[in-house]
């Protein structure tokens, strides 16, 4: 019975980060002038693509709240578990708080991203190699960009501004730019992880 819920899980993961790179995509396509570096991601939710965003991330989080609590008796994924419930608390709330809300849609991303970037680096801890390792460079890639992208938004002003202002601290990529090298590790090692418990043996 165990099992099958580790299967399950792991399929809720692939779609859950694969339903949101197509809708990403598709959401980009249908907002006129969007820029992936002079645009936030969450300005999509705000657009005329806002009702695909925002479902599309909400779903995100959802699923992973679901595939979280199938794993809940796996030992060895007690703390995983939990920062991946906190991980899908937050990516659900950025689909409910769009940027209308400011101060709180900030905040929700935050968590959302923090605990995306750790969710890969604990899961170092359960898994073999290479995807151990895989996994750790992915979250630490995607902390490291969360930390460059906060003071980004400090020191160029953006905080107090609904303009997404340029910084040298996004490294060329501007804040659009920064912010994808924030989700999308994240979102490869989401998928890589539940590939692997879809295919991982009963030993």
């Amino acid at each position: 019975m165990f099992y099958p819920r580790k299967k399950l899980a792991g399929t809720l993961f692939l779609i859950s980060a694969t339903q949101f790179i197509i809708c990403l995509d598709i959401a980009e396509a249908l907002y006129p002038g969007y820029s992936l570096s002079a645009n936030y991601i969450s300005d999509l939710g705000v657009g005329p693509s806002a009702i695909i965003f925002n479902s599309s991330v909400f779903l995100l989080g959802l699923l992973i709240i679901f595939a979280a609590y199938l794993q809940r008796n796996t030992p060895d994924f007690k703390t995983l578990n939990i920062i991946l419930f906190l991980m899908g608390i937050g990516t659900m709330g950025v689909g409910i708080f769009t940027e209308d809300f400011t101060f709180v849609h900030g905040a929700i991303a935050l968590v959302a991203f923090f605990f995306a970037g750790l969710s890969a680096v604990a899961s170092a801890k359960v898994l073999k190699r290479p995807l151990s390792i895989i996994s750790l460079v992915l979250g630490v890639m995607t902390l490291a960009a969360l930390v460059l992208y906060s003071i980004g938004i400090v020191t160029s002003g953006s905080i107090n501004s609904t303009e997404a202002l340029d910084s040298i601290f996004y490294l060329g990529l501007g804040a659009g730019g920064m912010e994808r090298m924030i989700v999308y590790p994240a979102l490869m090692w989401l998928a890589g992880f539940g590939g692997h418990l879809i295919t991982k043996q009963d030993t």
